[in-house]
């Protein structure tokens, strides 16, 4: 799979569709999803950013360097802990993937020691890549690799693990995140629903690479599941601009000790889903990442602040998303997230 990223950083284990598979608009998309068609399907077309939110996407940068480096080098800390010089970081295509490098280079930098670190996809209600599996097992042991992501938001994805890791001997559903607001893992570098700027773009800060697609018709059974590759957006790529920015606050910043967090995001959805009369809990987004991507790739229905959030700087670029997108912004009383995005049920218009 081809990508802006150096092949020393990361080698993607997915099958090359560029080309082959047609984008759709997101209203389009949405209708599909939401009357029964997989989002893996389909590819999304490439939101993109207007001026005045590329300019809240570099404020967003200046101002989250420093506490995402500090979660960042936490996390590193933590996993040497756990897992030790023997690692092999499997991060998620695509959200994990800068992660992902900013934890390898990270472990390189503070333990002298240079780990593997591919690239995978798993997709909610499809499961993990099994050949991409097989793949990694016939070349290391199962208790060597280390799940990498970005965040966790209700935590979707670590339920597809969990369940999925169970026809894996030895290898343990665990997954690192350098954002856990929803409290489901421990393995983090912190518990703060913190914006890590990587969420407020696509594929320009993702090595140029589409979200993972999984179809009968262009993936066959042993291939790998595909993304495509947009080159002709080469001249928009901050991929390594992001991992730079991080790298240079590396040793700067550190994260307070936090207190012990009650109750787990996945109550709080819940609650939200009894609230709003939500049938479908996949219709909410909790967080700063997931409402992000609600805003960017879904087709919105609101978006939640917290109460005391209303002047938060990270979520400069979700108000300007909202505004450009007409999308309403209400405050409500969250507990474990500062923003939460909710997807228009098509079935209510």
């Amino acid at each position: 799979m081809r990508s802006s990223y150096r092949q020393e950083d990361v080698i993607f284990l997915l099958k090359d569709i560029t080309g082959l598979v047609k984008p759709q608009p997101t209203a389009e998309r949405e209708r599909l999803i939401q009357a029964g068609r997989h989002y893996c399907e389909m590819l999304p077309l490439e939101y993109v950013p207007s001026p005045a939110y590329m300019e809240a996407y570099e404020e967003a940068l200046t101002h989250f360097a420093v506490p995402v480096a500090a979660a960042v080098e936490r996390l590193t800390d933590r996993v040497m802990e756990r897992r030790g010089r023997e690692v092999v970081l499997v991060s998620l295509a695509r959200a994990g993937t800068p992660v992902g490098i900013l934890l390898k280079h990270c472990i390189q930098r503070k333990y002298a020691v240079r780990v593997p670190h591919y690239s995978i996809s798993i997709i909610r209600g499809r499961g993990v890549d099994h050949n991409a599996m097989e793949y990694l097992l016939e070349r290391y042991q199962g208790e060597r690799l280390l799940f990498v992501d970005g965040w966790i938001g209700k935590g979707a994805i670590l339920r597809e693990l969990k369940k999925e890791m169970e026809n894996y001997e030895g290898v343990s559903p665990e997954l690192a995140v350098v954002s856990d607001p929803a409290n489901l893992t421990a393995l983090c570098g912190t518990h703060e629903d913190l914006l890590i700027p990587s969420s407020c773009l696509n594929s320009t800060v993702s090595g140029l690479v589409s979200r993972t697609f999984l179809r009968s018709d262009l993936i066959g059974e042993k291939d790998f599941h595909g993304a495509a590759y947009y080159g002709e957006l080469a001249g928009q790529d901050l991929s390594y601009a992001f991992i730079e920015a991080i790298e240079l606050e590396f040793g700067k910043g550190t994260i307070q000790e936090e207190k012990p967090v009650i109750g787990q995001g996945t109550e709080e959805v819940e609650r939200l889903a009894k609230a709003f009369g939500i049938r479908d809990i996949n219709l909410i987004k909790p967080g700063i990442g997931e409402a992000t991507r609600v805003l960017l790739r879904r087709v919105p229905h609101k978006l939640l602040i917290r109460q005391d959030c209303q002047g938060d700087a990270s979520l400069a670029h979700l108000i300007r998303l909202a505004r450009e997108k007409q999308v309403p912004v209400e405050t409500y009383p969250l507990r474990h997230y500062k923003a939460c995005g909710l997807i228009k049920d098509l079935a209510d218009t």
